[in-house]
């Protein structure tokens, strides 16, 4: 563990002389957990990140130039990073070395005044389990599990938690355990299971999405990057912007996927359907209105100059702009007249 004996002597040093020996870069294999870290600036925040489902890396996967799950995204916005990736399918972080890893690390990083959690469904578990030893102060959780513990969460039945059933879920970090910790949990009340997870976390803001889904199953959320948006925004200003999540949702509500995943997760209730069907039928009326609405900022102008320009040397090439323009603005009569003529 090279991390833990290059920061038993970084501790030693003065602050100024602490940031002089930055940036710090490494990894570790932790038994079936890979740990990779970057220290970069004292003055920016310490960002923890652990791997969802989904993913299926192994040991002989790992190399030099390997990132864990966020790994990436986080360079890229400048903050200080260690990044858990667990290694096989079924893996809860429930590895005695990882465990003995985090509590040695959790006395060493005072220095780092900021530190934030962001996970999604078993790396969401992760963050909510270990954020009061790690004294985390902002959290960003999607698709909440906040234990495997049956005791504790009766209602979860999933394949996942039957699986789950070979770690220990009685020992010390099988439960969520925030401490001060403050952010958001962002899920989709239609499922029965996230929901029931998410109201074991009473102290974070919570943000819901209709028809989201769950985990690695919300694909088009990636497809769409909104994951990305909202997980940049928590990084760079430990804080969500309400006003623009809300309009990033409701251009979901644009896709047909969204009303896919929704009648999926509700197709045991005919009376949710038949209130998705209503729903669905309104909302193909507000994307019409909402197209039409855009098109008529449109100007099409600079199109006509363009094939009026060349309609003569070029006729083909001026019906093609006019056919866009046509399609930009259906009901303009000067398009309409220009294509008769050339055609």
């Amino acid at each position: 563990m090279k991390l833990l004996y290059w920061l038993d002597e970084w501790l030693t040093l003065a602050r100024d002389e602490q940031q002089a020996r930055l940036p710090m870069v490494g990894g570790d294999l932790l038994g079936d957990v890979y740990v990779k870290y970057d220290f970069v600036d004292l003055n920016r925040p310490l960002l923890f990140l652990f791997s969802p489902a989904g993913t299926d890396v192994q040991e002989h996967d790992l190399h030099d130039d390997f990132a864990p799950w966020g790994y990436r995204l986080a360079k890229k916005q400048n903050v200080n990073v260690i990044a858990f990736q667990h290694l096989g399918k079924s893996n809860w972080f429930r590895n005695r070395n990882v465990i003995f890893f985090l509590e040695q690390i959790a006395t060493m990083l005072d220095p780092f005044e900021q530190r934030l959690g962001y996970g999604l469904s078993r790396g969401g578990f992760a963050i909510g389990s270990f954020a009061r030893l790690l004294k985390l102060d902002q959290v960003l959780l999607f698709h909440p599990v906040s234990t495997k513990n049956k005791q504790l969460a009766p209602w979860d039945d999933r394949s996942s938690t039957d699986i789950a059933q070979q770690f220990d879920w009685e020992g010390a970090y099988h439960d969520l355990d925030l401490g001060d910790a403050k952010g958001y949990i962002i899920y989709d009340p239609t499922n029965r299971i996230d929901r029931s997870h998410a109201k074991r976390y009473p102290q974070l803001k919570h943000l819901r999405v209709f028809g989201m889904g769950h985990g690695t199953h919300a694909t088009y959320l990636n497809k769409f990057g909104f994951y990305k948006q909202v997980a940049v925004d928590f990084i760079l200003n430990q804080d969500i912007d309400i006003a623009q999540f809300r309009q990033q949702t409701r251009t979901l509500r644009f896709k047909e996927d969204y009303y896919k995943q929704l009648n999926r997760a509700n197709k045991n209730s005919a009376h949710r359907l038949g209130l998705l069907s209503t729903a669905h039928r309104i909302l193909i009326d507000e994307k019409q209105a909402h197209i039409q609405e855009h098109q008529a900022q449109i100007d099409i102008q600079p199109l006509i100059d363009v094939a009026l320009k060349h309609q003569e040397t070029h006729p083909e090439d001026a019906i093609q702009l006019l056919e866009v323009a046509q399609q930009l603005a259906p009901d303009d009569p000067l398009v309409a007249h220009k294509l008769k003529q050339l055609e």
